[in-house]
């Protein structure tokens, strides 16, 4: 049986042949609408990933509901950069990395694919090492029999890609919901504070050069270099649109998708600073680590709510593994044109964890320091979206509008304002009012 006769009738031959049907205005269910579901649930599990649990317990131990505003900017900033990421590949039919190769020089392209590659084995570092901790607590064995568990697992669900898109759409959407449904239920099993919730989250401050220091994690652990690369990518073939009116079409569903599953992101974020602000900022401020988050959790809320921080946590270790190693490939193959086997590319991201765990370093502060790596990274692909989207003989009728690219160029400008802050104290340099 060739690839050709397998495919057809297949489950993702199934979910485009909907969506075509849609954009046909033959269907027009809510149930049909959800073929075009996908792109920005798995670009999402980069905003759920155990960076986000490690920068998130710390914000919260350490400085209560004090920082829930800085997790709803990134969150906004993050809707923005997706949408135009998925807008860029439903339009043009390239993605970012491809569109970079194209449009820049040479030199700018090497200087943009080290800096991606780096950021790739800092995005797996963070989720490679989540996944590996969730497992090593749940079943008592050693943090390197949780890696090589982990490895296998996402090893695993990425042999699935060789299916078509839908299969591993629907694994990863799975993931998400598990990870969703754990922090809803531990919103109300922790004392949260609603009111000061409420008010922290739209009332900006830093409290000292350390919340700095997290501010930036959290922004480098929820927009994510490797997602703003891959959803351009999600999006550039799957529902190939034959008109105009059917790229507005899709790039209106694709908004719409973006909005709701970011919304769940931002969500699960918020829960986790919540969670971890209402059982430990009071009398275990120092909680800074995955694992001693875990253990205290146990004897203030219960047996349950730990095991269901741990269910948490694995479910977004591995689904997150696999979303970093799949933009590896797609950041390669649209830089520089080149693609190795995916079992290479799982094997490479995951030298670095490999490398933290022998060393002895501590695994939470290594995730802390992989998002803010991400942080100081995040500007390049941001910079380059915001050029193409607001090119008129790139993207046609689907050019930016003006306050577009005004919204855009500012959170481009509050993360540069960030790292360079950050950078400057990290080298010792006074920043008044901190």
């Amino acid at each position: 049986m060739d690839k050709k006769t397998f495919e057809r009738g297949s489950l993702s031959e199934r979910t485009a042949a909907t969506a075509r049907a849609v954009l046909g205005g033959r269907h027009r269910s809510i149930g049909d609408y959800l073929a075009f579901g996908g792109p920005a649930v798995i670009a999402s599990i980069a905003y759920m990933d155990p960076g986000n649990f490690a920068t998130n317990i710390q914000a919260g131990a350490k400085y209560g509901y004090g920082l829930l505003w800085v997790v709803l900017l990134a969150n906004l900033i993050a809707m923005l950069f997706q949408a135009l990421s998925a807008k860029l590949g439903i339009v043009t039919g390239r993605n970012l990395a491809e569109m970079c190769r194209q449009e820049f020089p040479r030199p700018v392209i090497f200087v943009m694919w080290v800096v991606s590659e780096i950021a790739a084995m800092a995005t797996d570092l963070a989720e490679f090492l989540g996944g590996a901790i969730g497992l090593a607590l749940l079943f008592k064995m050693p943090l390197l029999a949780g890696m090589v568990v982990t490895a296998i697992i996402t090893y695993g669900i990425l042999m699935f890609e060789s299916r078509g898109f839908r299969p591993v759409e629907l694994i990863i959407s799975s993931l998400v919901a598990v990870i969703a449904i754990c922090y809803l239920i531990e919103v109300f099993i922790a004392p949260v504070d609603w009111a000061a919730a409420a008010r922290h989250t739209v009332t900006p401050e830093i409290a000292d050069a350390d919340a700095l220091l997290l501010a930036v994690g959290i922004i480098g652990a929820t927009v994510m270099p490797h997602a703003v690369y891959l959803h351009s990518g999600l999006t550039q073939a799957r529902i190939p649109a034959h008109s105009v009116a059917e790229k507005r079409a899709i790039v209106h569903i694709s908004n719409w998708e973006v909005l709701i599953a970011l919304a769940v992101a931002g969500l699960v974020n918020m829960a986790m600073v919540m969670m971890a602000s209402s059982a430990f900022h009071a009398g275990y401020s120092d909680v800074a680590e995955i694992e001693s988050a875990y253990h205290t959790l146990a004897p203030l809320l219960g047996i349950g709510a730990a095991g269901i921080f741990l269910l948490s946590l694995i479910a977004s270790g591995i689904s997150s593994s696999v979303v970093g190693t799949m933009a590896g490939q797609m950041i390669m193959q649209g830089f520089i044109g080149f693609r190795i086997p995916i079992w290479l590319r799982r094997v490479i991201t995951m030298v670095p964890a490999f490398v933290v765990v022998a060393l002895g370093t501590n695994a939470t502060k290594a995730l802390v320091i992989s998002q803010v790596v991400l942080s100081i990274a995040l500007p390049l692909p941001m910079i380059a979206l915001v050029m193409f989207t607001r090119r008129r003989d790139i993207m046609g009728t689907f050019v930016n509008r003006p306050l577009t690219n005004v919204i855009a160029i500012g959170g481009t400008a509050i993360i540069l304002a960030l790292n360079g802050v950050l950078i400057l104290n990290t080298f010792g340099v006074h920043v008044p009012g901190l």
